[in-house]
């Protein structure tokens, strides 16, 4: 790797922590759960105490005892455990619809801006169109068509987040469309490709990154709430949707703790990251007024 390289690398980093820095103290906590959450979503298998999946009856529904800090659930598994696996496919699941929604987002909206006209027109009457379909609509639909499941569940909501992400963007694809820089770069032979990918996509970049954060914990609730009706993460596979969906009974039987807690990490998270959405979305916002 070469020293140009490694400096911009280094730039890159310092920009990025300047940023964090300037959403104050509640943007620092937000960043520190995501990224104690993140470590758990890649790590936690690994660190799991016990077999997740593997059921106990002689333990069920056991309190909090020698091994078992969380107790165990309806099944006599670990609660930590299951805890700690199923943060795996509950953070990689919104991350996949995020990647989907604002990547394909970000293209539609610089086309349209840049394009302008017959090109425009026709992806805003998508888009349009696309807003009709609630999110969890689209994904019973496709559990309907292509089976229950995460992929399914995942390509859905991200089809029904695009015209979110497009729509905000277009706007400040726009703007930057309008910029003299673009009119010079055109001037000297620079292709449209280049343009937006060198220029107008990274000038947008802090709206594309606040978009993506508070997209995220919508994501979360949304997939959480299809495990929980048995749609998306099918039991036994850890998840925390599932989670509460297969401890559920324990609120009323007295033993809160296997569905609460599991309820309690996807509340945390998604305030987590809509808090630092809020924050980086009012920086951008900031920057471009």
């Amino acid at each position: 790797m070469s020293t140009v390289m490694l400096a911009e690398e280094a730039s890159a980093f310092r920009r990025g922590l300047a940023r964090l820095r300037a959403t104050g103290p509640a943007g620092i906590a937000s960043a520190a759960v995501i990224a104690v959450a993140a470590f758990a979503a890649v790590f936690g298998p690994l660190l799991a105490p016990y077999d997740p999946d593997l059921p106990n009856l002689s333990l069920s529904w056991a309190g909090p005892a020698g091994g078992h800090l969380l107790g165990s659930d309806v099944y006599g598994r670990d609660v930590l455990s299951r805890l700690l696996a199923g943060a795996q496919s509950s953070m990689l699941g919104p991350l996949a619809v995020v990647m989907l929604s604002v990547t394909t987002g970000t293209v539609l909206a610089v086309t349209a801006a840049w394009r302008r006209g017959v090109s425009d027109t026709a992806i805003s009457s998508g888009l349009n169109i696309l807003f009709a379909f609630p999110g969890i609509l689209l994904a019973v639909l496709a559990a309907a068509v292509f089976g229950a499941g995460l992929p399914a569940a995942a390509i859905a909501l991200s089809i029904a987040y695009l015209p979110y992400v497009a729509r905000v963007l277009r706007g400040a694809a726009l703007r930057e469309r309008s910029q003299p820089y673009v009119a010079a770069l055109e001037v000297q032979g620079a292709s449209a490709i280049a343009i937006c990918l060198r220029h107008v996509v990274p000038n947008i970049g802090p709206l594309i990154v606040a978009q993506a954060t508070i997209l995220f914990g919508y994501a979360m609730v949304d997939l959480a709430a299809l495990s929980y009706l048995g749609l998306g993460v099918q039991p036994p596979t850890a998840n925390w949707g599932v989670m509460i969906s297969e401890n559920q009974d324990g609120l009323l039987l007295g033993h809160p703790l296997p569905a609460g807690a599991a309820g309690l990490c996807i509340v945390t998270v998604v305030i987590a990251v809509n808090l630092l959405g809020e924050r980086l979305f009012e920086q951008a916002q900031a920057a471009r007024g």
